[in-house]
């Protein structure tokens, strides 16, 4: 294997994708076969400057470059070799959020993120214009909010687009976007495969009045679906990613897409009857559908996979970061008591022992709200942990609540799905840190959806991983063959991972957990109102 991979980065055979995460940027070289072969990565932080979350232009090149710094590192250490030239290059990010450029290329205000949830105003009045859910992280809504806001800033626009589309820009000089990642800024039309021509309109016409010089369609980045020309490496993109000047210009790079879409690709779901859950830091769930829903819903997302199809998406802004914090104390106390620490073994005692409790967790609630969460109506959050006298408090009912609140949200929105619009579904997929304890976050996800949910192996790759597929996708299928085919032929060749049937135990203390989880909500919104 190592000789094998070796030659074919050698032979400028290996595929990058780079994907910029909440926490994490990270970058897969992946051979011929499209497995991965070598990594890279960086850890930044968001950060919150006038009430907005950001992250700094320098702290995207700085983060990217020193995530390639870090693979060329480990590909020399393991192959003895340089990184010369690859077949192609892939670039996803988080999916929405703003950023918004002026003809002389340069950033109007900081990168507004998804995890935004200032545009309430916005999402609401385009939502009624367009009789369609509109978001309060989409594009659209950051765009429309800084124009009733009367910022300054709007009037100069010249381009606006996503995370992934600005660094695809910058190195490849097109700005355009793939159809996963536009149709978190604007709604698209399934028939034509472009942003809704109706809802251009309608926008362009509610906002004549402010007398721009621009219009939605001069400023938006081009549309495309997966496998489609979206330019190449450029000489000055080339030394954007890699400052030791190794790296050399003209490679294909793929359209750019979020990280909904390249988690769809990660784990096969990208066939209508799949989907995903995604469950780290946020958490979503992603539905491929047959056809449209009977009508707009305030907590479903439409989006598209990478090729087009129709998508309902529940986002939501918290899920495994509350969890984290109390998995942090118990290893804080392990420290204190002069014990070795290990990670793994005391998320994997927690997570398992959470089992053993009462399928109702005993009572005990918990909202992991580090951020707002729109999906049950609050533009702020507090982490707040709620118990009476008489529940039933142990460790594993406590670990078990936690566990339970990591998904929630995400429980609220897809009993909409499976429940009202009576949607069917033949495999979801897991992936994230949720379920990197083997069945635990699979057992408590197939319990609160009331689904079977499989693993895979190659799930743990992530978005950096669906990027460069869709790489591959673009220079290696040979066939011709559907993005569908594609990844069941030549990726996943009949893989469909673990799956976790659920219990009728465990479905029964869900839905009695989420109903006292609903009715305490006025409890969380009273920690917003007075704990500041």
């Amino acid at each position: 294997m190592s000789l094998n991979a070796k030659s074919t980065i050698e032979n400028g055979k290996a595929i990058l994708g780079i994907e910029f995460g909440s926490t994490r940027i990270k970058a897969v070289l992946i051979d011929e076969e499209n497995k991965p072969i070598a990594q890279g990565s960086h850890t930044w932080e968001n950060q919150l400057e006038n009430g907005l979350w950001t992250y700094s232009i320098d702290a995207i090149w700085n983060g990217v470059q020193d995530c390639y710094s870090d693979l060329r590192a480990n590909v020399k250490k393991e192959y003895g070799i340089e990184i010369e030239n690859l077949a192609a290059i892939g670039v996803s990010a988080m999916m929405h959020g703003y950023m918004a450029f002026n003809d002389k290329e340069e950033i109007l205000v900081p990168f507004r993120t998804w995890r935004n949830t200032n545009t309430g105003k916005a999402a609401a009045e385009l939502s009624e214009l367009f009789v369609y859910n509109i978001p309060l992280r989409w594009s659209i809504s950051h765009l429309y909010q800084a124009i009733l806001n009367k910022e300054e800033h709007v009037k100069d626009i010249t381009f606006l687009t996503t995370l992934a589309g600005y660094v695809h820009w910058q190195i490849t000089g097109e700005k355009v976007l793939g159809i996963g990642d536009a149709s978190g800024m604007l709604p698209i039309d399934p028939e034509t495969k472009n942003y809704s021509a109706e809802m251009v309109n309608k926008f362009n016409n509610l906002i004549k009045p402010y007398g721009f010089s621009w219009t939605l369609e001069d400023i938006l980045p081009k549309v495309l679906l997966a496998g489609e020309n979206a330019g190449c490496l450029t000489e000055k993109g080339a030394k954007k990613l890699d400052v030791s000047g190794h790296l050399k210009a003209g490679v294909p790079v793929c359209p750019p897409e979020g990280d909904a879409g390249t988690g769809m690709v990660a784990t096969n779901a990208v066939k209508q009857r799949t989907g995903n859950v995604s469950a780290g830091t946020s958490s979503f769930s992603m539905i491929v559908l047959e056809k449209d829903l009977s009508k707009p819903y305030e907590m479903i997302d439409m989006v598209t996979t990478p090729d087009g199809s129709l998508v309902a998406m529940v986002h939501c802004n918290n899920c495994t970061s509350d969890l984290n914090a109390w998995v942090n104390l118990f290893k804080e106390y392990q420290e204190l008591m002069g014990m070795p620490v290990d990670m793994d073994e005391i998320f994997g005692k927690l997570y398992n022992n959470a089992l053993t409790g009462d399928a109702d967790c005993g009572g005990l609630i918990s909202y992991n709200y580090f951020s707002g969460e729109p999906v049950t109506g609050l533009a702020e959050g507090r982490p707040l942990f709620i118990r009476t006298a008489g529940d039933k408090f142990n460790l594993a009912n406590f670990m078990r609540a936690h566990l339970y609140a990591s998904v929630g949200v995400l429980k609220i929105g897809n009993d909409i799905l499976f429940n009202e619009e009576k949607i069917k579904v033949d495999r979801i997929t897991g992936h994230g840190g949720l379920f990197r304890t083997k069945g635990v976050g699979q057992r408590v996800l197939a319990a609160a959806i009331n689904s079977p949910i499989s693993v895979m192996e190659t799930a743990g790759e992530g978005g950096a991983w669906g990027i460069a597929l869709l790489g591959s996708y673009l220079v290696n299928n040979d066939k011709k063959q559907s993005l569908s085919d594609f990844l069941d032929e030549k990726v996943f060749a009949g893989n469909t991972g673990t799956e976790v049937a659920p219990t009728a135990e465990d479905v029964a203390g869900f839905n009695k957990y989420i109903e006292e989880y609903k009715a305490c909500i006025p409890v969380e919104e009273a920690a917003v109102k007075y704990k500041k």
